[in-house]
Formats: structure tokens, C-alpha cells, sequence
């Protein structure tokens, strides 16, 4: 992963690598992906700011994500945007399980091409409920039954209770 870059013929901000290659962030197969599962934008009847485009926002999301830095270190200067307006849209995403369905469409199309492999799956038991009707384990039975000693043996004398409780 390498710096940042905005070539003058460039509209949109990519990775460039050590070797000087460049990545966009969010290629056009992905957004063919992604698109289609975002929310519709919400009519502002009092006008306002022109809202950031759904794609350049999920790039600011992508680079966040990919190199760690804090969401309010986004170069402005490099997108055009701040951090806080990703990190908006990342949350109101979250909210609509844009995520969720994302997530789901990518393990179809892997599946689709043949790319998982389901004999390596795991399921973890806390967050799928018992099967109604499942039989219940059967009772441990106690072994030894054994009392414990008192921690002083003697009552000490003259010995009072503190006033402060």
C-alpha cells in the first residue's frame, strides 16, 4: 500500500502501490455490486449542501478501512470531502444493512463461481438458538459433598464492629 495520489488527468483518488501502480479504490465492478444495495437519498426540502456522490463516499469508507488512519485524517484536500461525512454514510449504511446484504450478494457470487468451500464452514453455537424439541443434556451427578471449614477457629474477644460500614 502506498501514498495517496491525484493525478492532474485524474477525477477520483487511488492507492498507488511501491511500484508505482495505481488501484482505484472502488473499481466499477465492485460498484456494479455495491450500487444496487445502497439506499435512496431522502429529498431535502430545505435545501442545503450538495451531498457527497454514494461512490465517493464508499472510497473514503475503503481507504479509511485499508490503511487504518482515523476518520478525521482523511485528506480533504485528496477527496474533497472529510472523514466525518464518510463516517456518516458508513454509519447510515450500517443502519439500512447495506453491509449485511453486501456481504450475503458476495458469498452468493463466490458461491456461484465456485470459489467457497463449505466443508470449511463453521457456525458459531451463540448466535444460532437450539432446535425446539432438542434433548436436553443429561445431569451431572454430584460426587462427594464436603463442608467447608469455617475461616476462624476461635471467637476473638474485646473484638468490635467498626462504625464506619
Amino acid at each position: 500500500m502506498g501514498a495517496m495520489l491525484r493525478a492532474p488527468n485524474e477525477t477520483y483518488p487511488c492507492l498507488v502501490d511501491s511500484l508505482g501502480m495505481r488501484h482505484e479504490l472502488v473499481p466499477d465492478e465492485m460498484w456494479a455490486v455495491v450500487a444496487p444495495l445502497l439506499p435512496e437519498e431522502l429529498p431535502k426540502p430545505k435545501g442545503g449542501r450538495p451531498r457527497v456522490s454514494d461512490r465517493d463516499a464508499l472510497r473514503g469508507i475503503v481507504f479509511v478501512l485499508r490503511t487504518g488512519m482515523p476518520w478525521e485524517m482523511l485528506p480533504r484536500e485528496v477527496f474533497g470531502y472529510s472523514g466525518m461525512t464518510c463516517w456518516r454514510r458508513l454509519r447510515d449504511w450500517q443502519q439500512a444493512g447495506v453491509w449485511d446484504r453486501l456481504h450475503r450478494a458476495l458469498l452468493e457470487r463466490l458461491d456461484r463461481a465456485g470459489e467457497l468451500d463449505w466443508s470449511r464452514a463453521s457456525l458459531d453455537a451463540a448466535s444460532i438458538g437450539a432446535k425446539r424439541g432438542a434433548r436436553r443434556p443429561a445431569r451431572t451427578r454430584r460426587t462427594v459433598v464436603v463442608q467447608a471449614r469455617r475461616g476462624t477457629a476461635a471467637r476473638t474477644e474485646g473484638a468490635r464492629r467498626s462504625a464506619w460500614r
